[in-house]
């Protein structure tokens, strides 16, 4: 009988990756856990300590900071999988996981499923030649080297990648290898895996080659089995269940979705919501239950599309999920910087970018040019954006697969700040308060239409303690609030203290933080 390792790569919430270890391995199965370095360590020790009396878990021999569409998901995919096949003889089968997946079967029907076939199961097609991209980069991915994060180092990724198209510095793909693109949750054979592992031994160019393409995950995997195993013995489709909406999000599945969920033609379902408590503890019970049947309808992808179709056409029979405004989620943390001085918040947030894999964004609620991905149209304007404020937010925490981000607010945009510190989430606010210069101040009036060229010195004698005072007096209303988790950074503070509240603020090592402040430059006008 099939016994399947579990590759699960994971970066939050450890009690659920407890419980989700304890529930797969309890059925006979293993795991091998790589839980991302960037992540909190008490989580990890946390994780490390309830697991450790468990024989059938094992945990990636090393850990790297993961970021996405970086190399560094392969290489955490693979020392894991190196840990499982060494730990695990037994295991017959390789099952890649993240946190947000659950089974959607017994543990008895996947083991018979994966007997019934002899084959591996992942998304294969080839990567120029078939549609799996629908939008964005093609070719870009793999001749051009990338050696930076577009998420996190979007100036650096850019101005390469424009370098290299100048200087025409395109490069080859291994001429033996055709490369081959799908979803990055596979389940292979213990066979292909060790293949898998020989290969890359003895293959350092296209280890070298995958290293700099961007999003590898999606090419890496799907390439070499393609490369390795016969057409006959590769099923081209996930064994993981998931959907994506018009604005290319990951549906999330909620409590009320657990019979669609068990009627799918397949073995696990992503993303299941972590307030989906009681999804989550029907799914627990029912990968324990050998008696459980299933009738497999299949529908939900055709189920999706039409009632989508049916909201595009006015036919709606329920509000569009922007119109509830509802939370952006228990277990999300989002960072907010308040600042004037919008040119030094940005600098903040650059280097805060170089130091840690937070997702940062600038002024997304003040500017209109903010570079903002694609989300349907919600971020096009100013407008839409405030309107729907937590839609938003919980759309670019989604784009960015992350539980963190941080933000950067106007100081004069209290209701935002107001709105968003009411909600479930965690919300913690660094005020970072500037020396204001008469010639700042002067250079303020004229930006905002209070002054021009020609207006009189005098007239500007008058006019800049009111400025000044508008500036303080927006400070005092966040300070009357009393919202919690608010830090306040003032430009004259000593470095040491700058880096103290950095270092809260963003829940980062102390010396890390110092790195964030240490520039002089970072206040100046």
């Amino acid at each position: 009988m099939a016994k399947i390792a579990f590759i699960l790569l994971c970066h939050k919430d450890p009690d659920a990756i407890i419980r989700q270890a304890e529930m797969l391995t309890a059925a006979g199965d293993y795991m091998a856990i790589h839980f991302d370095a960037s992540a909190k360590t008490e989580h990890f020790n946390k994780i490390k300590a309830a697991l450790k009396d468990n024989p059938n878990v094992t945990f990636a021999r090393k850990r790297i900071r993961c970021g996405w569409g970086e190399w560094s998901l392969v290489q955490a995919s693979l020392h894991a999988v190196e840990a499982a096949v060494e730990q695990f003889p037994r295991a017959t089968h390789f099952y890649m996981l993240s946190g947000d997946c659950m089974a959607i079967k017994s543990a008895r029907y996947a083991h018979q499923f994966l007997d019934g076939d002899d084959v591996d199961y992942i998304e294969s097609f080839d990567y120029f030649e078939s549609d799996w991209i629908k939008t964005g980069w093609k070719e870009e991915r793999l001749i051009y080297r990338h050696w930076f994060n577009e998420r996190t180092q979007k100036w650096r990724f850019y101005q390469m990648f424009e370098w290299q198209k100048r200087l025409g510095l395109k490069r080859d793909i291994p001429h033996d290898i055709q490369v081959q693109i799908g979803s990055q949750w596979w389940c292979l054979r213990r066979r292909t895996i060790e293949w898998i592992l020989d290969f890359i031994r003895k293959r350092r160019d296209v280890m070298r080659f995958f290293r700099t393409t961007w999003i590898p995950d999606e090419t890496f995997f799907q390439t070499l089995v393609r490369h390795l195993v016969p057409d006959k013995e590769i099923k081209a489709r996930t064994l993981t269940f998931l959907m994506f909406t018009d604005y290319g999000m990951p549906v999330t599945f909620y409590n009320d979705h657990y019979d669609l969920l068990l009627s799918q033609d397949y073995l696990f379902a992503r993303k299941i919501s972590p307030e989906a408590l009681e999804l989550k503890k029907r799914l627990g019970a029912l990968y324990a239950d050998d008696e459980a049947s299933f009738q497999i309808s299949n529908e939900g992808r055709n189920l999706f599309k039409f009632l989508t179709e049916r909201g595009r056409s006015g036919r709606r029979f329920a509000s569009r999920f922007w119109e509830t405004e509802s939370t952006l989620g228990r277990e999300r943390e989002l960072m907010i910087v308040i600042c004037k001085k919008w040119h030094v918040a940005k600098r903040l947030l650059e280097r805060i970018r170089q130091a840690t894999n937070v997702p940062a964004i600038e002024y997304l609620f003040n500017e209109e040019s903010t570079a903002l991905p694609d989300l349907g149209g919600i971020q096009a304007t100013i407008g839409k954006r405030t309107r729907h404020r937590r839609a938003l937010m919980r759309m670019l925490f989604d784009y960015f697969e992350t539980d963190r981000l941080i933000v950067c607010i106007d100081p004069g945009s209290l209701d935002l700040l107001q709105d968003f510190c009411g909600d479930r989430s965690v919300t913690k606010l660094l005020e970072v308060q500037c020396n204001f210069t008469d010639d700042y101040l002067i250079g303020h009036a004229m930006r905002v239409g209070l002054a021009g060229e020609q207006t009189p010195p005098d007239t500007l004698e008058r006019l800049l303690p009111t400025i000044r005072g508008d500036m303080n007096f927006e400070s005092d209303q966040i300070r009357d609030q009393e919202f919690e988790n608010h830090l306040i950074l003032r430009e004259s503070d000593p470095k040491d203290h700058q880096s103290d509240l950095l270092s809260r603020f963003l829940n980062i090592p102390t010396d890390r933080a110092r790195e964030i402040a240490e520039p002089d430059y970072l206040f100046a006008d």
